[in-house]
């Protein structure tokens, strides 16, 4: 089983939405049972709060939903649980190599970078634009689905 994990500063906006749209995409591709896949926050600023409203109601126009997810924050093990952890933008990609002490292992990555972008997803807490943080984050989840089939291809 493959291990991804969506980091953002809250986990109410963009690291929720990556985690249930890339879900969903999973799903449709018959690798649900292959994935395991979370999202957290690398502040404490949001900690066992639900999913913002603008997150799930973009998520519910498109059939997504985020029913029973709170923030939580990174921890320490995550590094050595998770295959592939993903930041949002380049502060979160700082906060990570920081708390983690570096990336030995090769491990974190910026989501547009599976859509073959350097740009951050932006965030809708200051934005407002949950449609465009919804057209960053499904390009991106779907490159890194794209990029994960090549390494379990459906039977």
């Amino acid at each position: 089983m493959i291990k991804i994990l969506f980091i953002c500063h809250g986990n109410i906006c963009r690291s929720p939405m990556a985690e249930y749209v890339m879900k969903d995409l999973a799903a449709k591709a018959g690798l649900s049972n292959r994935l395991f896949i979370a999202s957290a926050a690398t502040s404490t600023e949001e900690i066992g709060n639900g999913v913002h409203w603008g997150t799930r109601q973009k998520l519910s126009s498109v059939g997504i939903s985020t029913a029973g997810k709170t923030a939580v924050q990174i921890k320490k093990s995550d590094y050595k649980t998770y295959d592939y952890i993903i930041g949002m933008d380049q502060w979160n990609m700082k906060n990570m190599h920081r708390f983690w002490g570096g990336d030995p292992d090769k491990k974190l990555y910026k989501l547009l970078s599976f859509a073959g972008s350097d740009r951050d997803v932006a965030d809708p807490w200051y934005t407002g634009d949950f449609d465009q943080t919804y057209t960053d984050v499904l390009a991106g989840c779907q490159g890194l689905l794209a990029h994960l089939k090549k390494q379990c291809p459906s039977s």
